[in-house]
């Protein structure tokens, strides 16, 4: 095992960049700036938020060729994405656009010795770092970079899709609507079916100064620094749930739910079985805290409510949490019960008071911030992405890259084999997580 471990991290080593340029919009654009408001703001001294497509097949120059024009088309309406931040006189952040910027930039890379099923199995290797872009950069290196940067990289029987998008001005629901456009474009639609909504002040203008530093970006980076674990310290892997295993969880919870009571979402059911599990891979003592966080998508939720297709941040963060004695020693209603309660009590009041509270007194997120023992959940098994499809199938594997990652940080995706199938990607301190591989209750086994 540590022979063929040792080949693969050879392999990858010897991925090499072939060539970078850039992708701007296919028609002249104009000068365009929109203001970055209290939704966006929080996110500025996060990475770049990374995701990798891998595909099967194809010819790799023809591929690439056809992903190019593609972009450039697809980018005539999500221009955004081809500029850059800025700063208004008064000191609040904008994303800023004009046909004189570079545009996205595009790298393309060869890996030959490495298949697609090399990267694609449960066991995550944080040496896919080599497949995306942007490593390490904070989103406030927008002033100075693009906000999205893609790598192509030519496996020995396919290609990788790597993308890293600056957080500060879209969420995984807009990174999605924005793969989807493009893969529809690739297909042959001369026009996106959907256009993002990209008026941010509708949903909120109030003017917030931030006093961050434009210079090089360390400064904001050693704010994150001490929370964020070494990557010797922590392991990734992906955990596959079926449909069947989903329904065993989902059924166990709500067979005994009082009359009246809301029944448990497929999202609150898996984030309680997740959350108890690595709690008590964590061993933590009776009396520790620990928090479950979620990023709750607020389209709905706000007033007035805005389209799905709304381009930009339209999250926040909710968080419920007890004692690590507790959350054993109850049933595992309980916890979901608590997931529910505060989703359903992050109305548009809680949003707004959310809001206003920070607009007074503004803080930049931070890992630490994500809660103490934290499970944090990202993403979520609503996107389609297995439906990013190019012209020549769905992606064989999808997955996130190494930035924003913590002991304690989650990613939901649909799974590959459909239906009500999720994967659930996660990072934990490496001993947690082996005591979660042979965790049986958590690997729902007999479901399975």
């Amino acid at each position: 095992m540590a022979a063929e471990a040792g080949k693969k991290e050879e392999q990858l080593s010897k991925v090499k960049v072939t060539s970078k340029t850039h992708v701007k919009p296919c028609r002249r654009v104009g000068r365009r700036e929109c203001q970055l408001i209290t939704f966006d703001l929080p996110y500025l001294a996060f990475y770049y938020n990374q995701k990798l497509l891998f595909y099967k097949g194809g010819d790799f120059e023809g591929t690439v060729g056809k992903l190019k024009e593609g972009l450039g088309v697809v980018l005539e309406e999500y221009y955004q994405l081809a500029g850059r931040l800025g700063k208004y006189d008064d000191g609040v952040f904008k994303v800023e656009y004009d046909d004189e910027m570079d545009g996205v930039e595009v790298a393309e890379a060869a890996a030959d010795g490495v298949a697609v099923a090399d990267l694609t199995d449960e066991n995550c290797a944080l040496d896919l770092m080599e497949m995306v872009p942007y490593n390490g950069v904070l989103n406030l290196e927008g002033l100075r970079r693009p906000l999205l940067a893609v790598q192509f990289t030519k496996l020995r029987d396919g290609l990788v899709i790597g993308c890293a998008f600056n957080h500060a001005i879209l969420d995984g629901t807009a990174t999605w609507h924005f793969m989807s456009s493009w893969a529809e474009i690739c297909r042959g639609s001369k026009t996106v079916s959907a256009p993002p909504f990209l008026e941010r002040t509708k949903v909120r203008s109030t003017r917030v100064k931030l006093d961050l530093p434009v210079g090089p970006a360390d400064n904001v980076a050693s704010s994150n620094g001490d929370a964020k674990p070494s990557p010797q310290s922590i392991r990734e892997k992906i955990f596959r749930f079926s449909g069947s295993a989903i329904d065993a969880i989902k059924s166990k919870l709500n067979a005994n739910l009082p009359a009246g009571a809301r029944p448990f979402s497929t999202f609150q059911s898996l984030s309680s079985h997740v959350w108890r599990a690595v709690t008590r891979a964590r061993q933590l003592r009776p009396e520790d805290p620990t928090v479950f966080t979620m990023f709750v998508d607020c389209r709905r939720r706000v007033d007035p409510p805005m389209p799905e297709s709304y381009f930009g941040n339209l999250i926040q963060a909710v968080f419920t949490g007890t004692a690590a004695g507790l959350l054993a020693a109850q049933p595992a209603e309980a916890a979901a019960g608590m997931i529910q309660k505060a989703i359903e009590a992050h109305d548009a009041a809680a949003i707004e008071g959310r809001n206003a509270e920070w607009e007074e007194k503004p803080v930049i997120f931070e890992y630490k911030d994500a809660g103490v023992n934290c499970v944090a959940v990202g993403s979520s098994p609503r996107f389609r992405v297995y439906e990013v499809d190019f012209g020549w199938g769905s992606p064989e594997r999808v997955r996130s890259g190494s930035n924003n990652k913590f002991d304690g940080m989650a990613y939901l995706y649909q799974g590959k084999s459909g239906g009500r199938s999720i994967d659930l990607e996660i990072t934990l301190d490496g001993a947690a997580m082996e005591r979660l591989e042979n965790d049986v209750e958590f690997l729902m086994v007999e479901a399975n």
